[in-house]
Parts: structure tokens; C-alpha cells; sequence
């Protein structure tokens, strides 16, 4: 209870919602009511029931980009190892004072932002080679989606409106579909993602993950429309292509912005297949179907053009 008080007191003339709970099971309770607006947890550690620790372990599997901080007056090497293993992004140690508590939080949250801006497979491939990353061409499997009638919709809804749809209704829940299976997000460019299956990591099944994600999301973009219907009027109707190919994977910008990227022409292709598959569609080329082993059933369809390439490509809609 202590805490909590001082925790709210020193966070009263900042611009953040608190919310408060008693323990880690009411804390849960509290996140699941209100997902979409909290974006730090602060936990102690000794608390009624389950540690802090284990709190932040299960909120971690809820919402895996929420920032956490594990509170305690045991400041034990073993407590911070245990809590940075269960991926805690800040360690505080009581007594603490209301200056340094503030401090603790932006340079957490700036910290856990940052790293917002790098993929996680990205960035596990980082550390994993001392902070540089090897330049390759490799066979990948690129997906893109867009949704549909979008620039109309978005005329009629506020900004913040825009960005909740946005990021809570159509980013994030196809970009936790897309790394459940092995896909990394490249890159959102307006309500249009790109999504590569096949770096920095390749997996023998990588074109087999990407139908089954783009298959995954149209089954969540109905659920969620469903429901957006009922409640504002805004639609989450996606179209999808599919392509896979050779493209050269790497480091890419300038001196003061870089980012790891895919370019190529299964890029290109994946591109021009979303931009006329019609809504609830997943176009695929061949090398897509054949890439998985008979795993998917798909339509043939007219083949199509794509700039830089002089004979058109085979085109396949996926069925079921």
C-alpha cells in the first residue's frame, strides 16, 4: 500500500493514467479491462499470491511490448539476474525518491521505445553477433496487406481515432499473427504492412508460414470488422500477396538513419499481387505454391504484369 501511495505521488503532476492493484491477480484483472491504454507496468516484488516477478512474466505473454518494472527492497544480484531472464526492462530498489522514480521511467521508456523501432527478430540476431548484421541474398517469402477503402475512411474519423484503429485493431493483432509464425516485420507504410518469412532467419517452411499467417489474418480481420461494425462504423476488410524469390537482406539508409530492410523483386511482386487482390484475398506466384510442398490448396488464376519483368507470372488465389 505504501508503495503504491508513493508511486502515485510522484507520478501526480505527470502526464500518465495510473491505475493501481492490490496484488498480481487484481493487476491482471486490471490490464485485461484496459489493454489498449496502459503501456508500463510498475510491480513490487513481495506482494499477496505470486511474486512480482511472476506477474510480470504472465503479463509479458499478454501484451509482449508493454514496459516493466519490478519494484523491490531486496536489491540482491540473484533478484536482478532472475527479473532481467523473465524479461523486466528496469530494476528500482526502495527507499526511492519521487526525482528518481520519474528519471527511472523515461529512461526506461525511451529505452523500451527505441528498441519499438527494430524488429525482435532483428534485434535477437543483433546481439547475437555483437551488434552487426550479415548482408545476404537469400530465398524469403515476402508478404504484403493493405486495407481496403481505407483513404476513404480515414476522411471521416479524428486523428486519434485513425491511430487507435491503426495500431490496436489492424498492427497489432496481424503483427502478432506474423512472428507466432516466423515472420518479421519490415516495415508499415500507411495501412499497408510488409512482412518477410525468411530473415534474418530462414526456415525450411517459410513460404508454408506465410500462406498460413495471410490466412490467419484474414480470419482475424472478419472477427475484428464484425465487430467494428456494431461499434463505429470503421471496416477491416485486408487484401493479401504473397511472393518468394531471391532478395538482398541488409543494412540500408544513411549515416543518421538506417534500417535492416528486403529489396528485390519477390518484394516488387508481393506488392503488385496485394495491390488487385480484392478484399478477403490471398494471392500467391507459383514459386509461393510450390515453396509449400502441397501443404495449401490454391486456384489458378489470369496471369498479371509486374513492372520490370518482360512475361507476365502465374498467379493462384488460396482456397479455404
Amino acid at each position: 500500500m505504501g508503495a503504491r501511495r508513493s508511486i502515485i505521488r510522484a507520478l501526480r503532476d505527470e502526464p500518465y493514467r495510473v491505475y493501481t492493484a492490490g496484488n498480481g491477480a487484481a493487476g491482471m484483472t486490471v490490464l485485461r479491462e484496459n489493454l489498449p491504454y496502459i503501456d508500463m507496468v510498475i510491480s513490487d516484488y513481495k506482494m499477496p499470491g505470486r511474486n512480482g516477478i511472476e506477474t510480470l512474466a504472465e503479463i509479458g505473454t499478454l501484451h509482449p511490448e508493454i514496459t516493466k518494472i519490478i519494484l523491490t527492497g531486496y536489491a540482491t544480484m540473484e533478484a536482478a539476474i532472475q527479473a532481467i531472464d523473465n524479461g523486466v526492462d528496469g530494476f528500482l530498489t526502495k527507499p526511492f525518491d519521487n526525482v528518481e522514480l520519474r528519471a527511472k521511467i523515461h529512461e526506461i521508456s525511451v529505452r523500451k521505445l527505441l528498441r519499438q523501432f527494430v524488429p525482435e527478430q532483428v534485434y535477437k540476431e543483433m546481439t547475437a553477433h555483437k551488434g552487426s548484421l550479415r548482408n545476404k541474398y537469400h530465398q524469403v517469402s515476402v508478404l504484403f496487406s493493405d486495407i481496403r477503402g481505407f483513404t476513404r475512411m480515414s476522411q471521416d474519423i479524428s486523428p486519434e481515432a485513425l491511430a487507435d484503429f491503426l495500431n490496436y485493431r489492424y498492427f497489432t493483432p496481424m503483427g502478432e499473427i506474423a512472428y507466432q509464425h516466423n515472420g518479421t516485420t519490415d516495415k508499415h507504410i500507411g495501412d499497408s504492412m510488409m512482412v518477410v518469412y525468411g530473415s534474418p532467419v530462414n526456415h525450411v517452411d517459410d513460404a508454408l508460414m506465410a500462406v498460413r499467417s495471410a490466412v490467419a489474418m484474414q480470419e482475424k480481420a472478419r472477427e475484428i470488422d464484425t465487430r467494428l461494425v456494431r461499434k463505429n462504423g470503421l471496416r477491416l476488410r485486408i487484401g493479401i500477396g504473397i511472393s518468394t524469390g531471391k532478395v538482398f537482406s541488409g543494412v540500408l539508409g544513411s549515416l543518421r538513419k538506417k534500417e535492416f530492410t528486403s529489396i528485390g523483386m519477390a518484394v516488387n511482386i508481393a506488392a503488385r499481387l496485394q495491390s488487385i487482390a480484392q478484399q478477403e484475398e490471398i494471392l500467391i506466384t507459383r514459386e509461393t505454391l510450390e515453396s509449400t510442398a502441397g501443404g495449401i490448396s490454391a486456384e489458378r488464376l489470369h496471369p498479371v504484369y509486374v513492372k520490370g519483368l518482360d512475361e507476365p507470372i502465374e498467379v493462384y488465389r488460396v482456397k479455404g
